[in-house]
Parts: structure tokens; sequence; C-alpha cells
């Protein structure tokens, strides 16, 4: 995989124990400066994470960031993954954009891209660099947060091993550690009609991150986000309810794509695919067999309507199968239809922990 990358450029419950919290380095906030790593922790490389599609990160600043920092300060993971960020590129309107950097060319923007800032420059954030993969407008995006004594070797922002630019919508971002690659999308919806923008879209994506998968690597991958997609019946509340869905009485031709996107049998099949043959495991599925009707779901229907209590787990960390062993817990933090631990979202944070790599 060392190919799919562009260097760094230089800057200024479980089965197993729950996660433990450790401290980070403090540091300057943002992108500003950047802590020499220690050399045990760079070669250890990152063994905690955190998973979050944050459905708008500037309203989560505005209306529920005390609650989450505190999460995060006692989770203290090293590496944070955000879908959703909902934040524009830079560039002006009719120019070229740049999907690394926040948009801050009219008064709006700048308020905005300072409230964002400001949030990510105070604990626990502040010992935290971030990298963004941003869509030309207020839609997708993905943010990569992590700690500066586990800074990555180089991060890309593609799926094509061939491309410097960053995928539409900003959906991926992709760093190699000296460990291990992790990497962070948000994967399409399937949507519910069978045109470009919906069903082949979503089958495009999917046969894409089957060839990415296969690429030869000399090091284990982690794979997270959120992927749009439960795998199996015990990955949602009401199996009955999703696969009878319909949008305005629509019936896909094909059997295969009826019922609720992300749990249409067309969609499981390819994630099966995509797990076999790039053999990778589920953490969260490893190290918990059964259903938890309370706390095993990522996604929560709108709490008025007919999706109140109507639950899915969307979102993953799949891991290389050479990690399998090193997995302590995988943990869903969200619980009940009332969205406690949801921070605000529609979907809840999802925490992995490693053990470290035996020498």
């Amino acid at each position: 995989m060392k190919r799919f990358f562009q260097p760094v450029a230089k800057e200024g419950s479980s089965k197993k124990p729950a996660l433990s919290g450790h401290s980070g380095d403090e540091g300057v906030g943002g992108r500003e400066g950047s802590a020499a790593p220690g050399e045990e922790a760079e070669k250890r490389g990152p063994l905690k994470f955190l998973t979050w599609n944050a459905n708008s990160l500037l309203l989560r600043v505005k209306n529920d960031w005390p609650e989450f920092s505190k999460f995060v300060q006692e989770l203290d993971p090293d590496a944070i993954c955000i879908q959703e960020v909902r934040m524009p590129a830079a560039g002006s309107k009719g120019a070229a954009k740049n999907p690394s950097e926040l948009k801050d060319d009219t008064s709006l923007a700048s308020e905005e891209k300072q409230v964002l800032m400001r949030a990510l420059s105070s604990a626990p954030f502040k010992s935290y660099r971030v990298w963004w993969s941003l869509s030309d407008s207020k839609y997708g995006g993905t943010a990569l947060i992590v700690k500066r004594q586990f800074q990555p070797k180089r991060v890309s922002f593609s799926l094509d091993p061939t491309s410097s630019k960053h995928e539409p919508d900003g959906r991926v971002i992709l760093a190699e550690f000296e460990s291990l690659y992790l990497l962070n999308t948000y994967v399409p919806n399937n949507g519910w009609k069978d045109d470009e923008n919906s069903f082949k879209r979503r089958r495009k994506w999917d046969k894409r991150m089957l060839e990415f998968i296969l690429q030869s690597s000399d090091k284990p991958l982690i794979w997270c986000g959120d992927l749009n997609v439960s795998h199996q019946v015990t990955d949602v509340s009401h199996p009955d309810f999703f696969i009878g869905a319909k949008l305005n009485g629509y019936v896909p031709p094909n059997t295969e794509d009826c019922g609720q996107p992300g749990f249409t049998l067309a969609e499981r099949q390819r994630f099966t695919k995509i797990l076999s043959l790039g053999k990778l495991v589920d953490a969260y599925r490893y190290l918990h067999e059964e259903q938890d009707m309370d706390g095993g779901f990522s996604w929560s229907g709108n709490p008025v309507g007919k999706y109140r209590g109507k639950r899915m787990r969307i979102d993953y960390f799949i891991v290389s199968e050479q990690l399998r062993d090193r997995i302590v817990a995988c943990q869903i933090h969200g619980r009940g239809i009332e969205l406690e631990g949801f921070y605000g979202s529609d979907h809840c944070p999802v925490s992995l922990e490693l053990l470290p790599k035996k020498d």
C-alpha cells in the first residue's frame, strides 16, 4: 500500500477488558506546530481508535461539545476518525477547491471555521493534529484527528493508488503508520433506486473497495467509519421492518435490491465478499457474538415517526486477520432508543483497542 500515499508535509460489554486510559502530549491545537514524536510511540503506533459519524461537526461543536469532549478525555484515543463533517472545502465560488482546508473566504465561512478550530484547539483535542477531506458544499466530508506522538508517515485521500486527488465528497482518509494502515471512510448510501446516484454508485464503490483491499500490503489494515451496511440480521433491531422498507411504494426490479438501504441482500452479500476475500475481521462481532438489543446498534432512527426505535449497526472497525488476536475491546458507546451517548448525532461513537505487537 505504500504507493497509495503522498508524503506528509512537515509542519512547525465485551469478552476482553474495557478500554484503558493513558495521557498524551500537550501541544498547539489545529494544524499549527508539531511535537516531535517519541521514538517508542512512533514505532509502536496507535492502539486506541475512535470512529464517529458526527452528522455535522459544526453543529456538534455548537450544541454537544462539552459532553463529547469529556467522553474523549476519558476514553483517550490515539486516533479519531470523523465522518459527515459537513464543512465546505476552501475556495471561492467558481474557483478550484482545496478539500484539505476549511472554507474561510466569506464572513460566515470564516466565523464557522473559527468556531470549529477553537473547539479543536481546546482540551483534550489540543494534543492532536487534524487532517481534512472535504466536499465542495456542506455535505459529507471526513476528518482524521491523531495524537502528535503517533503522527502518520503518509496520508492519502483516495482509494485510487494512482491518484493524488481526494475522493468526491471527501469520503476517504488513509493514513500509514509505522505498524499499520488506518482507513477512514464515509461509504455512499445505497439509496432506493437503480440509478447513477443510488444502486449503481454503491456497486461501483464496493467494487473499488474490494480492489483496494486486495492490493498487496506489508502492513495490517484497520478500516473504520460509517460503512452504511448492516451485515447480519443481528445487526438490525427489526429485520422484518428493514427488509420490507420502501420509499413511496417503489419496488426495485431485482429482489436483492429491495429493502432499507444498508440492509439489502445485495449490499450484505458484497460486504461478505469484501471481508472474505480481503481476509478481514469485524472486530465488534468477533467479541460480541450475540445481539445486544440495548447497546448493539450505532445508528438510530428519528425518535419521532415510524423509524422510532428502529436501529442498525452500520459503523465499524474492520481489521486484518493478523490483528485479530490483538483485539482487546470494540465497544459501541450509545444505548437505547432515546439516543443516550449519541452526542446529538444519529450515530454514536464506536471504539477499538489493540494490544501492542509482541516483539
